[in-house]
């Protein structure tokens, strides 16, 4: 399988290996996925996850990561939400997959301001060093191929910043997979 690269990743390639997202964000996606995030609805996730599991297996040839890993959530919006959404996602789609996961093996060191808020140039350094990886973990990673799990992929920023402290902490390599993918937009 070829996966096309656009442009701008042929002239900066991005630290993830791979990307697989299961919609694009949009109606009636978007709406759904915002109800699982924001409003507690719970009951979205089997189908959210039956998305992604039928995106996962139509890129059968990517290697199965040794973990998969929900994107962290700060103290401070883990306390608004009441769960984390990523980490929802990923214990369910892990034991489909029979893969291992870990919920505080990456650790939100720094609370940021919601990236939905700031525009396309400012999200990157947003989510600048507001990562780290539990150092008693750190082992586990040497080698390691993980993938990283998240609802929404916007600018990519956050998914970045993760794979950059991930390859920091020896993972050999880093893909994503999210359940929509913001489209570009046409200029």
């Amino acid at each position: 399988m070829h996966a096309e690269q656009c442009g701008a990743c042929l002239v900066k390639p991005p630290p993830l290996d791979h990307c697989i997202a299961a919609l694009d964000y949009a109606y009636p996606w978007d709406l759904l996925i915002q109800r699982f995030k924001f409003h507690q609805a719970l009951d979205l996730r089997r189908a959210l996850l039956e998305r992604l599991d039928q995106a996962l297996d139509a890129a059968q040839t990517l290697p199965a990561p040794d973990w998969l890993l929900p994107v962290p959530l700060s103290a401070q919006r883990l306390r608004e939400r009441g769960y984390n959404q990523s980490w929802e996602l990923t214990r369910d789609l892990a034991r489909r997959r029979q893969l291992r996961c870990a919920p505080d093996m990456l650790l939100r060191v720094r609370d940021t301001r919601h990236q939905i808020a700031l525009p396309t140039e400012e999200r990157a350094a947003n989510v600048r060093h507001a990562f780290a990886i539990d150092p008693l973990r750190v082992p586990a990673l040497r080698g390691a191929h993980v993938a990283l799990l998240d609802d929404v992929m916007t600018t990519g920023a956050t998914l970045h910043e993760l794979a950059r402290s991930l390859r920091q902490a020896g993972a050999s390599s880093v893909q994503a997979w999210v359940l929509a993918r913001t489209p570009e937009p046409r200029h």
